[in-house]
């Protein structure tokens, strides 16, 4: 199968299951290797970086009207939701950037030049987080099904919202929007409330992620062989990025409508069997 073609399928499978709750990098991860591609590679992290940047656009897209009618319209409602904003990406930035820290310098300790994206192809760790969001998205549901109505967000749920979220950059397959929105229902917070507070902080976490991704690429960029696989590369992922934001604009459409309509948990059960897939996957393939 031709690259660019492996390229526009991943973009498709980046960009549909990005936005909704089953960890669109544990689908991608899995999808990568069955087409024999490394994605522990700078190169394939550049490439998921540029997905990810195709996703972002599609929030801001799908919810900018809204953001700017609800949170834009005067001071008096900005300054609390940006407040909260910045207190969970605080407290996501601390429990985020100690685990990196943690992973890199403890439990990788003694290996060459040790990165937590050595973990990226472990898929028998993508497997165990994919289950434990599943089961946060089945109980949360049940506890949705209470009727949550509690709004607006305090300091308390930000700061949980922010620390949950905080345990997803290290982890692939650990859901951001799953994770974030189950603790919010945990919360007993109304749910469109949840969903555009959630991909708020997406967009606010995506732009660190991809200067970070960016530059260990250019940290990796010694040889000129690795040099000419990115500008080959650049135009693909461009077109990608494209893909991606039509099917994250796609799957948005779906999650609303799912989690208003009190079907969130269908998604835990999706990530439990998906959890029993990848497992299966990492069996059979090898190391």
């Amino acid at each position: 199968m031709p690259f660019v073609i492996k390229i526009f399928i991943l973009a498709i499978v980046q960009g549909f299951c990005e936005l909704l709750p089953v960890s669109s990098s544990a689908h991608v991860i899995v999808a990568e290797k069955l087409m024999g591609l490394d994605p522990t590679t700078p190169t394939m992290t550049f490439l998921l970086v540029m997905l990810h940047t195709g996703t972002m656009l599609a929030v801001i897209g799908y919810f900018w009207n809204t953001w700017r009618t609800r949170y834009f319209s005067s001071a008096a409602a900005f300054w609390p939701f940006a407040r909260n904003l910045v207190l969970s990406t605080g407290c996501t930035a601390v429990v985020g950037f100690g685990l990196l820290l943690l992973i890199e310098r403890v439990i990788l300790r003694g290996e060459a030049k040790a990165e937590v994206e050595q973990l990226f192809g472990n898929l028998t760790l993508i497997a165990i987080a994919l289950a434990t969001v599943g089961v946060m998205i089945i109980l949360s549901g049940r506890r949705a099904a209470a009727d949550n109505q509690r709004q607006p967000i305090d300091t308390v749920d930000a700061i949980w919202i922010g620390l949950v979220q905080g345990l997803c950059l290290p982890f692939r397959g650990f859901s951001r929007s799953g994770s974030t929105i189950s603790t919010g229902l945990f919360r007993g917070l109304q749910k469109e409330l949840l969903e555009n507070y959630s991909f708020a902080l997406a967009v606010i976490l995506t732009p660190p992620i991809i200067a970070r991704e960016g530059y260990r690429l250019l940290a990796h960029q010694k040889s000129l062989a690795l040099a000419g696989d990115t500008v080959a590369l650049f135009w693909p992922s461009l077109i990608g990025m494209v893909m991606s934001f039509a099917a994250g604009w796609l799957s948005l459409k779906w999650l609303s409508r799912w989690l208003e309509c009190g079907r969130w948990h269908l998604f835990g059960y999706y990530c439990l069997f998906a959890a029993a897939a990848v497992f299966a996957v990492g069996k059979l393939l090898p190391a």
